[in-house]
């Protein structure tokens, strides 16, 4: 539903479900408290130091490693705990993290990873394998600890720590992401103490024990979190001397602050904001390809693990040849120029062309090209009939009336979504686009047609498509699941469980690809396109910062900690080459607010466009 990126394949139930929005940066908008620019300036002055401050409009579902599946929650956990591997920042191969190296037995069922000796937790504690195993074998018992990351686990047969820098996983078959395991590592000795993990959100004791780049040192809800530098962290510490995610509803406010200088970044910005800032004096706008999709997602006729239908899903949408006709009648090219202004790229496959080995382009037979005759003709052919009015009706005389979930702030689903009224309409289709501040609530139910969709993905696209096995249901309709659009297809479970266990990199790549082929030919997820990172920051506040990959890419969102970990104040705002000095607010502004531009002679009331609920 959702775009928010991590938790691998799920085959095992999981307890608590991902909250959708939608789509990079993560993708649902949770109603948040607007927070004066300003007021980070001021939080500046009375720290003594320089502040980055990252101005935030999606909600932290939870500070639980073991339930947070949104974006920001996710990005938040990348900065606090260390995984046992990390990916490079100029192309994205796996690089030592807690882990230092890694070897794997000729079967491939037993890896062994050695635990480096310089990682300390915040409190001084050492960490360990230990900590390590505490963290996986928990994952393993107890489905309330598997909730986020699970499908990583599902295969482990059994996970040991024979002495304090070694770690040695037994694998029930091999598995293809062990270089990969995007799971964060916690301390043993803090979260041995929890009770039940379901309801333990890790938000009421500060400062947060953790062994990442920054620490967490205090958190209220839909206000603000801050971190601090972790001084002990083996990589060296950060430059800036505190980190702080507030929140914006309003993405109006962020936008003017970084014209006044308040603000020193702000992502997820609408084409028109990216325009007028160029012209801006001190400000650097970023337009580089994104990791994340746009899609369209119909609902499958949502079901439990137990056989149980539920939700109120519009029955015609189960025949493939209304969704074919739905495919036939969305014109990707006109939503990239109109929409996006140039900066996306057209959608088809389910992984974005930045990863070129995974990427994926439907042959010519296969394409469904924009074509409102033959979708006409498709409809026509099935049985859906015009009657007086020009209104499409089913077998059953129902009209081919559809509603699709829109993210309030997100100015792209209000756009598309006039635009899919005008495609269907043409062909007798009606469509209520329903805008919400938050689309969980419903999607959970399965009480909706269509949704807006995006998530980012991974540079091992495991869990992206994990999301769509049917493992990943709820158990029951009263329980929570990981599934993403509750698709259970068991030709797409066959392929996913060969690339799981697949190790030459080109075999699984085109079972990868077949995968993305077989959810293009249900017609359940409707790519539409590959939105750009487009994002701004102030030079005169930001000396330097990492983009991922290195070449072209983006910053908020990536795939490690570099952005946050590498920046480096300006000498206007340390008081020197970047180490300390008097304070200047950075504020980093994060997708989901939103409104479409009337022009831009009104740039200060427009608004950057959401990212919604995705993953990281």
């Amino acid at each position: 539903m959702v775009m928010v990126t991590k938790a691998p394949p799920r085959p095992a139930p999981a307890a608590h479900r991902a909250l959708r929005l939608l789509l990079a940066c993560g993708v649902t908008a949770v109603s948040l408290v607007a927070v004066p620019g300003t007021a980070a300036a001021e939080d500046d002055k009375s720290s003594g130091g320089t502040t980055l401050t990252v101005a935030v409009s999606q909600s932290i579902d939870s500070l639980s490693p073991f339930l947070a599946q949104k974006l920001t929650s996710t990005s938040i956990h990348r900065l606090a705990y260390e995984y046992l591997t990390n990916y490079d920042p100029k192309d994205a191969h796996p690089v030592p993290g807690l882990a230092t190296a890694w070897t794997s037995s000729p079967d491939k069922l037993t890896w062994t990873y050695t635990i480096r000796k310089d990682s300390m937790w915040s409190d001084g504690q050492q960490a360990t394998a230990e900590d390590a195993a505490w963290t996986f074998n928990k994952m393993m018992t107890d489905p309330n600890a598997a909730t986020a990351n699970g499908s990583f686990t599902a295969n482990f047969a059994q996970v040991t720590a024979p002495d304090p820098q070694t770690l040695v996983i037994r694998l029930k078959k091999p598995q293809a992401t062990m270089t990969a395991l995007d799971v964060p590592i916690v301390p043993k000795h803090v979260w041995e103490k929890v009770g039940d993990f379901s309801k333990f959100n890790n938000d009421k004791q500060f400062p947060i024990v953790g062994n990442g780049p920054f620490v967490i040192t205090d958190f209220k809800v839909d206000q603000y979190i801050k971190l601090k530098p972790n001084k002990k962290f083996w990589r060296g510490a950060p430059k800036f001397d505190e980190l702080v995610f507030k929140y914006y509803k309003d993405g109006d406010a962020a936008v003017a602050a970084l014209q006044k200088g308040e603000v020193s970044f702000v992502p997820n910005l609408t084409p028109a904001q990216a325009a007028a800032l160029k012209t801006q004096q001190d400000i650097k706008v970023n337009d580089a390809p994104g990791r994340r999709f746009y899609a369209l997602a119909t609902n499958p006729g949502a079901k439990a693990q137990d056989g149980k239908a539920f939700g109120n899903g519009h029955k015609a949408l189960l025949d493939p040849e209304v969704r074919k006709a739905l495919f036939l009648a969305i014109d990707r090219a006109t939503l990239v120029d109109k929409v996006f202004q140039g900066h996306a790229v057209e959608g088809e496959g389910y992984i974005p062309p930045r990863f070129g080995s995974y990427f994926w382009k439907p042959e010519t037979a296969q394409k469904r090209a924009y074509d409102p005759a033959a979708a006409e003709q498709v409809l026509d052919a099935a049985g859906y009939r015009k009657n007086a009015a020009g209104k499409r009706v089913g077998k059953d005389g129902r009209p081919l009336d559809f509603r699709i979930l829109c993210h309030a702030t997100d100015p792209n689903d209000k756009a598309v979504g006039k635009y899919l009224q005008e495609w269907w309409g043409k062909l007798g289709i009606g469509l209520k686009v329903e805008c919400l501040d938050s689309v969980s609530d419903p999607w959970v139910k399965g009480d909706y047609d269509l949704a807006f969709d995006g998530w980012s993905v991974n540079p091992d696209p495991d869990y992206v498509l994990s999301i769509h096995t049917c493992g990943t249901l709820p158990a029951t309709p009263k329980d929570s699941g990981a599934t993403d659009n509750f698709i259970c297809d068991p030709q797409f479970d066959g392929l996913y469980a060969q690339q799981a266990v697949e190790y030459d990199a080109a075999k699984r790549a085109d079972l990868v690809k077949r995968m993305q082929s077989r959810l293009y030919d249900t017609g359940y997820m409707n790519v539409m396109a590959y939105p750009n990172a487009l994002e701004a920051y102030r030079t005169d506040q930001i000396k330097s910062i990492t983009t991922m990959p290195e070449a072209a890419g983006n910053l908020w969102g990536q795939d490690g900690y570099w952005s946050w970990w590498s920046a480096v104040p300006a000498a206007s705002a340390s008081g020197d080459s970047g180490d300390g000095g008097s304070s200047t607010g950075v504020i980093i502004g994060i997708g989901s607010a939103v409104v479409v531009v009337v022009g831009l002679g009104v740039f200060l009331g427009m608004r950057r466009r959401s990212t919604a609920d995705d993953r990281e």
